[in-house]
């Protein structure tokens, strides 16, 4: 198995700046990059070694950014708006891409940066193929109920510390932009459907069976409106983190989607 070498750097973005870390591995098959778009409290370092992995697995180069207010990049000082997911496609994204001098690529998002993606496919044609893991299409009941009890853990002892020790001062900001957002009432409306029709690019939904914040109408949601190609598979066994709780399965999975495809 050949190495992989990471660097990391920083890009301007409207606002601020944000970190960006970069896996390339001494054999490359020359094939788009991978991007990864983190979850609601993920950033960077909390994909752990999977991007690593996905290196390795697919001799390509992998990317990853903290979005603007967490993990290593600039603090934000007022909560995103209720058009947050949409914006991080046609404001943040297109210009990480054009600093990053990336032209064709493969996005992998978690939970809500699977929506991100599935937006920015849907006004990127550069977008070479999406798989999303755990990511929302609509607000359920077992979202909203997931996300409440969440709210309630981080209230608990020690449980804010854990948050710092990925986001430093930023923690509290973080939980706020995922919470009172997620449970506004301007919110319990969004819904995928604005964007999937648009997405022409192949789609992979992936989906744990026993994922807390939601069911698998998501992936049929995504899988079965999307514009292009699209199929979904869903994890036995696996709650909301399928690239932590079942990294091999997701391995697999993505590697026959995207040889099928190329």
């Amino acid at each position: 198995m050949g190495s992989i070498k990471a660097e990391a750097l920083k890009i301007d973005v409207p606002g601020g700046q944000v970190q960006v870390k970069k896996w390339i591995p001494d054999i490359n098959n020359g094939k788009p990059p991978i991007i990864l778009l983190h979850d609601s409290l993920g950033s960077v370092d909390l994909w752990k070694k999977f991007p690593e992995m996905l290196s390795q697995a697919f001799s390509r180069s992998v990317f990853a950014y903290d979005r603007l207010g967490f993990g290593r990049s600039d603090a934000r000082h007022s909560l995103p708006s209720n058009t947050f997911i949409e914006e991080e496609a046609s404001i943040y994204f297109p210009e990480i891409k054009k600093q990053l001098g990336l032209q064709h690529y493969v996005l992998f998002g978690h939970s809500v940066g699977g929506g991100m993606a599935i937006h920015i496919a849907s006004l990127d044609p550069d977008c070479r193929a999406v798989v999303t893991l755990s990511a929302q299409a609509f607000i359920e009941d077992l979202t909203i109920k997931g996300i409440e009890n969440a709210k309630k853990l981080f209230k608990q002892p020690g449980q804010l510390e854990r948050l710092e020790q990925w986001h430093g001062a930023k923690a509290t900001w973080v939980l706020s932009a995922w919470t009172d957002v997620w449970l506004s009432d301007h919110f319990k409306d969004w819904s995928l459907e604005p964007a999937i029709q648009n997405v022409s690019c192949p789609v992979l939904a992936i989906h744990g069976d026993s994922d807390e914040y939601g069911s698998s109408a998501f992936p049929r949601f995504i899988s079965e409106r999307s514009g292009g190609t699209s199929e979904m598979l869903i994890i036995q066994n696996c709650g909301h983190m399928p690239h932590k709780e079942k990294p091999q399965d997701v391995i697999i999975a993505a590697q026959g989607f995207l040889d099928a495809i190329s």
